[in-house]
């Protein structure tokens, strides 16, 4: 069984950071959206032209260096519909990242929970749509299984064992869980990744068509599975069972039950 990632839509206490605050302007300003690794997403200047986003990560968490996802959007917004960044900065209590609103809600907005089938498909055409814009010559950026294999012996190093794997992996021990993501299937065909494919990070329009992407902080250069398995795996997550051959569909690919059983291994692992 699938285990349900701590993302969520937050309904009440969110505290607004007094940086966030100043940064607001005295415009609106109220959480959209709090991460699995303690960031919070708000929304600033609802209904008045200025409309944009902040992520905010209090320093020491995992997520606290937004320098490294500015980079990845500024590049990959010259080829592929992707927020602009107006602003990033830190401070000693935390880091801020600040986009342009784009037109689109994300693909687990009430309105597109209620239709999975087609948000379902849109995720997996918005992939395909990002894997054929960005061009892997000439991306300076990695996400390659040798670069994230560190996650996996960082985690490791900081006291995690097999009791904490979630998804049916406490099965096996360190060792042979480590033999397994050394051993990755052969590449298929080199992308520039997401990184983050899963359903909340895809925006579609209103007429339930691709219409962005949105944590672009792990892009880089993999093999496409990195990306669809986890894709396709998000809408068990987010709609239900029965949804994840679509993405397929959509894609344009029949599922690789090798591929998507290594990548998502490695995806909860690392």
């Amino acid at each position: 069984m699938s285990v349900k990632p701590l993302a969520f839509i937050p309904e009440h206490g969110v505290l607004v950071p007094e940086r966030l605050l100043a940064l607001a302007q005295g415009d609106s300003i109220r959480p959209v959206w709090v991460n699995g690794v303690g960031g919070v997403t708000f929304r600033m200047g609802e209904g008045t032209g200025r409309e944009r986003y902040v992520k905010y990560a209090a320093a020491g968490t995992p997520e606290s260096d937004f320098a490294r996802e500015a980079a990845r959007m500024e590049w990959a917004g010259r080829f592929s519909p992707v927020p602009e960044v107006l602003e990033q900065g830190a401070d000693e209590q935390g880091s801020w990242l600040a986009t342009r609103a784009m037109a689109g809600a994300s693909a687990v907005d009430p309105v597109w929970v209620a239709r999975p089938e087609q948000a379902a498909r849109a995720i997996g055409a918005g992939l395909r749509a990002l894997h054929d814009a960005l061009p892997v010559e000439g991306c300076r950026f990695s996400w390659s299984v040798v670069d994230r294999l560190e996650g996996f012996e960082a985690r490791i190093a900081s006291g995690g064992s097999p009791a904490d794997w979630g998804n049916g992996y406490s099965r096996f021990t360190v060792e042979q869980a480590r033999k397994m993501l050394c051993t990755p299937p052969p590449i298929d065909k080199l992308v520039v990744c997401h990184g983050d494919a899963c359903a909340p990070n895809t925006l579609l329009d209103r007429d339930g068509n691709f219409a962005g992407h949105v944590d672009l902080g792990a892009i880089g250069v993999a093999d496409r599975w990195a990306d669809l398995a986890v894709a396709a795996w998000s809408t068990e997550w987010n709609y239900g069972l029965g949804y994840e051959r679509l993405v397929y569909e959509a894609y344009g690919i029949q599922p690789d039950a090798e591929r998507i059983a290594y990548y998502r291994m490695l995806w909860d692992l690392t």
